[in-house]
């Protein structure tokens, strides 16, 4: 029994490698975490947010005006709250979605915090910014959202009764990832505000994230377009392989 489900998640990982690449997911890790433990799903996580660009390109952009140590727990706090409330609950209650549009959403919220950051909504739109905390909260919900469709590709729900400890202990991972990524940030940022060019470097710099947020959003449109064409093929070569496993034991 072990070598069929071996097998399977073998197959899996191969069959879903273009989508998994994509969103950081190896099929190694899928074969591997079939066995791991809590301590693998804190390491998975914490590298899946020091690997999650878009994830970082965010945070930069909420980072990039603070200075007082107060505002700085407030944004990240509101944003890790909201990440985690989606990470957990979507994860446990099995809610999910199509993760390229996910991510496109997500790419969404870069280009949101850049033109916010610029001061976009006052110079193009002649309106005051919507409540920043309360947007760093409500793209945190979307970011965990996106963290839970990778979360949901690994076998967490084969054993029920470690289900619950393996979300957590990931979502630990992602915290941990978080801090690491946000002690360079705040040094970095700390080193460019010094700089007498500080203002036109804050423009470019932002105007650099609403181009990467929009280069992430195409990307990710042009995978969900992609993905269409091949689920049908890949289900059909799943099945095939899975006639092949049974067969053979």
């Amino acid at each position: 029994m072990k070598n069929l489900n071996y097998i399977l998640l073998t197959a899996m990982g191969s069959l879903i490698s273009t989508q998994a690449f994509a969103h950081n997911i190896s099929p190694e890790d899928i074969v591997r975490m079939n066995e791991g433990g809590l301590f693998d799903y804190i390491h998975l996580g914490a590298t899946h947010m020091l690997t999650g660009y878009d994830h970082l390109l965010f945070l930069f952009g909420v980072m990039f005006f603070l200075t007082a140590f107060k505002d700085i727990v407030k944004f990240i706090t509101a944003f890790t709250l909201g990440h985690c409330i989606t990470l957990v609950f979507a994860t446990y209650m099995k809610i999910t979605f199509n993760y390229f549009l996910v991510d496109a959403a997500i790419a969404a919220s870069v280009i949101y915090k850049g033109f916010d950051n610029n001061d976009g909504f006052k110079r193009w739109l002649d309106m005051q910014s919507p409540n920043q905390v309360l947007m760093v909260f409500l793209f945190g919900l979307l970011h965990g959202f996106g963290l839970s469709t990778r979360l949901q590709q690994l076998p967490i729900y084969s054993d029920a009764s470690s289900m619950l400890g393996k979300i957590l202990s990931f979502n630990v991972g992602v915290e941990v990832g978080q801090i690491m990524a946000l002690l360079p940030m705040y040094a970095g940022l700390l080193v460019l505000r010094k700089m007498q060019s500080f203002n036109r470097l804050s423009i470019i710099s932002n105007l650099g994230l609403i181009f990467a947020g929009f280069y992430l959003l195409f990307i990710q449109l042009h995978r969900y377009e992609h993905d269409h064409d091949a689920r049908h093929a890949n289900q059909a070569a799943f099945l095939s392989i899975l006639d092949h496993a049974e067969s053979t034991l």
